[in-house]
């Protein structure tokens, strides 16, 4: 069994550009943690190196159940890593299409209120998606654990940074483009794209998000649906168009308004997967059914097909002639 320091690696739980996830075991704690350490490729780069360790200091100075806590820092082979929480339940990620609709209300709830931890300590986390949100069953009811801060910013500096960070199918518009700096509400956005996700178990703009538009370009306002989507509540159906808005000032205003409209009654007919007062979900190009002619909404009466009418037509017309001929 691979070593780390003390921590006796057993099975690989992530991996990304930068670094890989492990779990391991700390013998002398008689515990189980999580180990993230940096690529060998880049261990000897120096921003991408003090970038890792940044994560690992900031994780360490928020003191919150809902956030991963850190408890050890190291190097070996000039490769540093860093000792997390080993949370059970593994991520949001296998729980995607895995999910009834009141567990995915539920669980993104609890996502939201995470994220609004962070923002309580004047952090955004830029890269809010179901793999680096963590699902704690150790506790009942589970909880929901924010994790991987290294794209991660102070609210302070935000309207300054230049550098785009993120993962492009949860990045918020003004994220993406860079227009004016942003702030707590891209996080909103992308709490948005992850409870769209729980819901559908697809992605609503698809992996690209909306960065393959230029920022002249005006994106979708909302997502085509697909066939077998759910036909959301009213209630539901109008938080996520909010929170996918282009423009923040349209979006929940809070990480914390969002969690409490998705809890909110008018939401939570959505949890037994009632559709009642439902609006589908479309897009400005869908194609609303023209009125119908024949009998009004409501009425039991079944319209009458085309042909029936034209069949009843063509045997009146054809009584009409006989009954002329025989004058």
């Amino acid at each position: 069994m691979q070593k780390l320091g003390r921590y006796l690696l057993e099975g690989r739980l992530g991996a990304g550009s930068f670094a890989t996830v492990w779990k391991a075991y700390d013998p002398e704690l008689d515990t189980d943690v999580a180990v993230k350490v940096l690529a060998d490729n880049w261990a000897s780069n120096a921003d991408v190196r003090e970038r890792f360790l940044a994560e690992a200091r900031l994780l360490r100075r928020i003191s919150s159940p809902r956030v991963v806590r850190v408890h050890d820092i190291g190097v070996q082979d000039e490769r540093p890593y860093f000792v997390m929480d080993y949370v059970r339940g593994g991520t949001l990620a296998e729980r995607i299409g895995n999910c009834r609709p009141a567990e995915a209300i539920q669980l993104a709830a609890e996502a939201a209120r995470a994220v609004e931890v962070l923002h309580g300590t004047g952090v955004i986390h830029r890269d809010i998606k179901p793999s680096n949100l963590l699902l704690d069953t150790a506790c009942t009811p589970a909880a929901v654990l924010v994790a991987d801060l290294g794209s991660a910013k102070q609210l302070a500096d935000a309207s300054g940074l230049t550098v785009t960070t993120g993962t492009p199918a949860y990045m918020a518009p003004e994220q993406a483009y860079q227009t004016g700096g942003f702030d707590g509400r891209a996080d909103v956005y992308a709490l948005g794209v992850v409870t769209f996700e729980l819901l559908t178990g697809r992605k609503p703009f698809g992996s690209a998000g909306r960065t393959f538009l230029t920022p002249d370009q005006p994106p979708p306002p909302w997502p085509p649906a697909c066939p077998g989507d759910p036909v959301f509540p009213d209630a539901l159906h109008r938080l996520l168009r909010a929170a996918l808005s282009v423009d923040p000032d349209d979006r929940p205003q809070s990480a914390q308004a969002f969690a409490d409209t998705l809890l909110s009654p008018e939401v939570a007919e959505a949890a037994d997967g009632t559709v009642q007062s439902a609006e589908p979900v479309r897009t400005a190009a869908t194609v609303e059914p023209a009125a119908a002619e024949g009998p009004a909404a409501g009425s039991s009466r079944p319209a009458r097909p085309v042909a029936v009418w034209l069949a009843a037509l063509a045997v009146f017309l054809v009584a009409a002639g006989l009954t002329w001929l025989v004058r």
